[in-house]
């Protein structure tokens, strides 16, 4: 018996395993959003839970709707390819490559929802996501990933996996949206001093920030999104998978001293190791490392790492104490400022060869930056300036105080513990509890 040599075409395989790669990873990203829902549900007040799960689950479905239909053809056409919506794709494989760059566009929408917590209406947060998902985010990638526009003296702007592109963006976004609609009720005394408002569930912000952490695997290594390359003699070689391992490496070690780092700065500054910070730090390692993890060293790891969650602290401070903008979920210490912090810090730690010139490589970023944070800022506060002109933008005191579970969606997320409708233990009639001032509850 004789058997004949295995032919494989290595075109077909090529594309057969990068199409599952991509994929895989972009299912992981999306996975993050089970991260998002929990962080955020975590950090607000319980009677505030059901409306921040509804924006996240919302988020992503107005969002994604829209990107399919308007926001990445607008991305194409500032990047100088013409309007090319997703639903043109010529082949049914095309639209593999769309859903990768959703899951990224519906990540920096979705942070927006953690800083206009407990008193944005959901009508202007949704509002605002239709118009993240079809422009404002599609401009931002149209000037750097799909035009490569920025650049100085030969050296381009560097942003591999979003840092500045998705989060410093997204982080942004949610600092001036909360500008614009100011502080929660409490929050601030007449003094100008600051009242701590807790997060309810501290279990779940932390089970949300290890999602995210899980998800960011998908979201860094997973941008490594061609595994094989064929060659012009016909052999299969490593495409961006050539630098996979160093990708990895540096999210790992960045994550971990983002942790490191904002437990530190918080024990510095009160003498205790806070865990919402050493949770949200370690975010920020992430947030720091995502621009230039596939050109970073061992030890520039290290470095914007632990810059990335040494900051958090500090940059909460500034902007609770001194801006006096309330930031429910710290997405501009966690985002923004760590993005805008690890794009900086690019040609300081890159590998001699990812570098020419270093002072023309960092003006490249800081000019990437300054584009990105103009345009997110003069966007997003036109918005939310319009629709605070229109009084669409934040619910009524009377709302807010009652919590926008009930208000805006007629659910209590703990009805057992809250004062809503009860149920006597026989099973048998429903009666409807009173509160304390003698109001009814429905």
């Amino acid at each position: 018996m004789s058997y004949a040599a295995l032919q494989v075409d290595p075109t077909v395989l090529a594309e057969g395993v990068n199409l599952l790669w991509v994929l895989v990873v972009t299912f992981l990203i999306f996975f993050m959003h089970a991260g998002f829902a929990m962080l955020e549900a975590g950090q607000v007040r319980s009677k505030n839970v059901a409306n921040q799960l509804t924006k996240n689950l919302l988020t992503w479905s107005v969002g994604v709707t829209l990107f399919f239909l308007i926001g990445s053809g607008v991305s194409s056409l500032v990047g100088g390819s013409g309007f090319a919506p997703a639903f043109g794709a010529s082949a049914a494989n095309d639209y593999v490559g769309w859903l990768f760059g959703a899951v990224f566009a519906m990540t920096a929408a979705t942070i927006v929802s953690g800083a206009v917590a407990g008193r944005a209406k959901l009508r202007a947060y949704i509002t605002y996501t239709i118009l993240l998902a079809a422009v404002i985010y599609p401009v931002v990638t149209g000037i750097t990933w799909a035009g490569a526009y920025i650049s100085f003296g030969g050296e381009s702007f560097h942003d591999f996996a979003g840092g500045m592109i998705v989060h410093g963006m997204g982080g942004i976004a949610g600092l001036t949206a909360a500008y614009v609609l100011g502080p929660r009720m409490g929050r601030y005394n007449d003094d100008g001093s600051v009242n701590v408002i807790p997060g309810h569930s501290l279990t779940f912000a932390v089970l949300g920030t290890l999602v995210l952490a899980f998800g960011w695997y998908g979201f860094n290594v997973g941008t490594a999104a061609t595994v094989f390359t064929v060659t012009e003699e016909g052999t299969l070689a490593l495409g961006a998978f050539s630098t996979v391992g160093r990708v990895a490496m540096t999210t790992t070690i960045a994550m971990a001293c983002g942790a490191i780092g904002a437990g530190l700065a918080a024990w510095a500054k009160t003498g205790k190791v806070d865990t919402l910070y050493v949770a949200n730090g370690l975010l920020a390692g992430l947030v720091g490392i995502t621009a230039i993890p596939d050109t970073t060293t061992w030890w520039g790891a290290f470095v914007v790492g632990g810059l990335a969650g040494a900051q958090l602290p500090v940059v909460f401070g500034f902007v609770e104490k001194r801006l006096k903008i309330d930031d429910v979920c710290a997405v501009f210490p966690v985002h923004g400022s760590a993005g805008v912090l690890g794009t900086l810090l690019f040609p300081f730690v890159a590998t001699s060869s990812s570098v020419g010139s270093v002072v023309n490589a960092f003006i490249a970023q800081l000019i990437g930056v300054v584009a990105i944070t103009a345009w997110t800022v003069v966007a997003t506060a036109a918005v939310w300036f319009v629709l605070k002109a229109v009084g669409q933008a934040r619910v009524t005191p009377e709302h807010e105080q009652e919590g926008l579970d009930v208000s805006e969606h007629g659910v209590e997320t703990y009805p057992e513990f809250g004062s809503g409708d009860s149920v006597v233990a026989d099973g048998g009639s429903v009666s409807e509890s009173i509160r304390t001032d003698g109001g009814s509850n429905k």
